[in-house]
């Protein structure tokens, strides 16, 4: 009994110091796994790429605007000194007037171009072509068969181009005058469709007797 004593002392101490080298490593294995782990890095956010406007197109540079044909009244004869021509333009647009003094008339309209140049035609088939250039309208009147060269100059009032339409002795009466620059008249009456010399107007009021009735003459405008 008393060598058995000190055999199992020692056999005590042997497992008591396996049991803490085990505990030991045991440990140890753990606060090493615990110690390399390492928490994941913070994910580096990225800032949004602004999206960069693309550069504007320049604007267009606006075409030059054309100067617009002015307003004015035109009067003259034809290059043959048969009859008048008057021209009235007003916001682009063009009323004319041929006349003989006799029998022969014709009321014309039409648009102006931006460059002074116009075609203006009548119910009757007459044209007339034109070009305005400074204080002058150089063109020609076709009339039927024949053609009338003719040049119109910037008309001051009172001369320019008249008309005047009522009903007098139940008659329809449709007057047309051309006041020259000189003073100078040329216009026709028609009763009713038939043709002739018309009296002279006033060309400060217009006023005009018509087989004893008066009329007033006004200026003539598109």
């Amino acid at each position: 009994m008393k060598r058995s004593g000190p055999l199992f002392t020692l056999l005590a101490g042997l497992l008591v110091a396996l049991f803490m080298l085990s505990l030991n490593a045991t440990t140890g294995t753990r606060s090493t796994s615990t110690g390399s782990e390492s928490s994941p890095d913070a994910a580096s956010v990225s800032p949004t790429p602004t999206a960069t406007p693309a550069p504007s197109e320049p604007s267009p540079s606006p075409s030059p605007s054309k100067t617009a044909v002015p307003n004015g009244d035109y009067a003259g004869r034809t290059d043959d000194d048969s009859s008048a021509v008057a021209v009235t333009l007003r916001d682009g647009k063009a009323v004319a007037y041929f006349c003989d003094g006799r029998d022969q008339e014709s009321w014309l309209k039409g648009d102006v171009k931006a460059d002074g140049s116009m075609r203006l035609t009548s119910r009757s088939g007459g044209v007339l072509t034109g070009e305005l250039t400074g204080k002058r309208i150089r063109g020609t009147v076709e009339m039927g068969q024949q053609d009338y060269g003719f040049t119109a100059d910037k008309a001051v009032k009172p001369s320019g181009l008249y008309r005047a339409t009522a009903t007098v002795r139940g008659a329809e009466v449709d007057g047309g005058w051309i006041v020259l620059p000189d003073g100078r008249q040329v216009g026709i009456v028609k009763r009713d469709g038939k043709p002739a010399a018309a009296p002279l107007i006033d060309p400060e009021t217009g006023a005009v007797t018509v087989d004893g009735q008066q009329l007033t003459a006004r200026p003539v405008t598109p």
